[in-house]
C-alpha cells in the first residue's frame, strides 16, 4: 500500500485532518493594533501549540480576531485544543500587559467565549461518500463476508 499524501503516520494510526479555527476578542475590542502586539500574540500561540503538540499550518492575528489552520493528533479533543490555545494565550498576554487588561478587557477576559471551527481534508464529502459506497463491489470484496441478498 502506498503512503497517502499529506497524511501523518503515527504508531498505530494514520490521520490527515486540518481545522480552520477563528475566535474574537471580548466585545470585539481592537487589541492587536501594532505589529509588536501581533507578533507577540503569534509567538504566544506558537509556544502554546508546541507545548500541546498542535501543528500550526497558517495563522493570522487581526486587531480583533485570530485565524488559524491547525492539525493535531486524533487522541486530542478539539475542545481541549481550543481551551489550551485561548486560555493559555489570554493568561500569558494579559500577564504581560496589565494596562490592556485594565483598559480594554472588562472583567479580565481577552477572548470571547465563542469560536468557529471547521474541518478540512484533501477530499470532499462527495468523494468520501462515493468511496464508501464503492467498497462492497465485486472487485473490492476480497477478505470480506459476502452480502446477503434481500429475500433470503
Amino acid at each position: 500500500m502506498s503512503k497517502l499524501t499529506d497524511a501523518v503516520y503515527e504508531r498505530g494510526y494514520v490521520y490527515n485532518f486540518h481545522f480552520h479555527l477563528v475566535w474574537v476578542t471580548k466585545y470585539r475590542r481592537q487589541i492587536f493594533t501594532t505589529p509588536e502586539l501581533v507578533t507577540e500574540m503569534k509567538n504566544t500561540l506558537t509556544y502554546i501549540a508546541e507545548l500541546h503538540n498542535i501543528s500550526i499550518e497558517k495563522m493570522e492575528v487581526m486587531p480583533d480576531h485570530v485565524h488559524m489552520l491547525i492539525s493535531f493528533k486524533p487522541k486530542r479533543s478539539a475542545t481541549n485544543v481550543i481551551k489550551a490555545l485561548k486560555g493559555g494565550s489570554a493568561r500569558l498576554f494579559l500577564h504581560n500587559h496589565p494596562d490592556i487588561k485594565a483598559n480594554k478587557c472588562w472583567g479580565g477576559h481577552l477572548w470571547s467565549r465563542s469560536y468557529y471551527m471547521g474541518t478540512l481534508g484533501n477530499m470532499s464529502k462527495e468523494v468520501v461518500k462515493q468511496y464508501i459506497a464503492s467498497q462492497r463491489t465485486t472487485k473490492s470484496s476480497a477478505g470480506r463476508p459476502p452480502m446477503k441478498k434481500s429475500g433470503n
